[in-house]
């Protein structure tokens, strides 16, 4: 079979498309054969050795994926040859086939294409379990996501309107608040040519935001958190603009606010029934038509190295997959 491989840590271009030997599953696992698969930034953080999870290369990186079971483990119950499922690894996606255990499976429904199954896990997974286990979104409150047009950004403005929330997206251009617009959010700040605190001081009529989601970091974090209302969350989820900021510890208490860490891939570890119980919710809304994640780039798996490149650009407006011919 083929398989894309990290065989050193570093760029996107360093990625190897090589025949590998298929892997066999152990008796607790089942193997899939893949059909689509999504691009996550983390996927461009893992092969350069900058994630939190640092697997010894060679390893095939990518997290989320669809696909058909074709052999199964002596101990598995209840999945069977032929089983459509949709997959959430730490790393080991980018190859046309992959092995992973039962419980990190979750079954697709009927009328679910195989791209749309494969990109709901990482970004809508991620988006409910900050807004629904760690910021406890209510009905009528009022949420600014930054970055918006990522791949997150967009789940969490789906879901946040989904919740019932008033939902503000920022981003760095007028075109990508379009794309935000599109998928929901009432309100939106062009962050590069606005006031982002004027904006949401506007916006709020003074009161401030109920919850921020903030899968960015940098530069906009510490506005964003200065815009909170009283008992406001401030949802710590990643730092796509690359720095970390610091923040001071007056501001939490002047606010009565909370600064709420999300780790939703150690989650997923820790907490696996709640884990389950959440994407069994997003595959239902997905097969109803209440979600539809935006996947503006579909690349062969073969290309994968394209795909990463034009992520960490920022050519792309919510998700990226790599699809695999049946």
């Amino acid at each position: 079979m083929k398989a894309i491989l990290c065989t050193r840590y570093g760029p996107a271009q360093s990625l190897e498309w090589l025949d590998v030997e298929a892997p066999r599953p152990a008796p607790d696992e089942v193997l899939i054969a893949t059909r689509a698969i999504g691009v996550n930034f983390p996927d461009t953080l893992i092969i350069e050795g900058r994630y939190q999870f640092k697997p010894t290369p060679p390893f095939s990186p990518g997290a989320e994926l669809c696909g058909t079971i074709i052999e199964v483990g002596a101990q598995v119950r209840g999945l069977r040859v032929g089983d459509r499922v949709a997959a959430t690894l730490t790393w080991g996606a980018y190859a046309e086939q992959v092995v992973a255990k039962a419980s990190q499976l979750i079954r697709v429904p009927e009328g679910v294409d195989d791209a749309h199954a494969a990109v709901l896990t990482l970004a809508h997974g991620t988006s409910f379990h900050a807004l629904h286990d760690r910021a406890n979104l209510s009905a009528g409150e009022t949420m600014l996501v930054l970055g918006a047009a990522g791949g997150v950004g967009l789940a969490a403005i789906e879901l946040g309107r989904l919740m019932g929330a008033v939902v503000i997206a920022a981003a760095g251009s007028d075109e990508r608040l379009e794309i935000c617009k599109a998928r929901g959010a009432q309100y939106l700040i062009n962050y590069e040519t606005e006031d982002l605190r004027a904006r949401l001081r506007e916006i709020t009529g003074e009161r401030g935001v109920d919850v921020v989601y903030d899968a960015v970091g940098g530069r906009h974090s510490e506005p964003a958190f200065r815009s909170l209302g009283w008992n406001g969350r401030h949802l710590v989820v990643g730092f796509a603009a690359g720095d970390i900021p610091r923040l001071a510890l007056n501001l939490p208490l002047l606010k009565g606010a909370s600064l709420v860490g999300v780790f939703w891939g150690d989650f997923v570890r820790r907490d696996p029934a709640t884990h389950a119980a959440n994407m069994n919710q997003l595959m239902g809304w997905l097969a109803t038509g209440r979600l539809s994640p935006l996947i503006s780039q579909r690349y062969a798996l073969a290309d994968a190295a394209h795909a990463l490149l034009d992520m960490k650009a920022r050519r792309i407006a919510g998700k990226a997959v790599l699809m695999v011919p049946g």
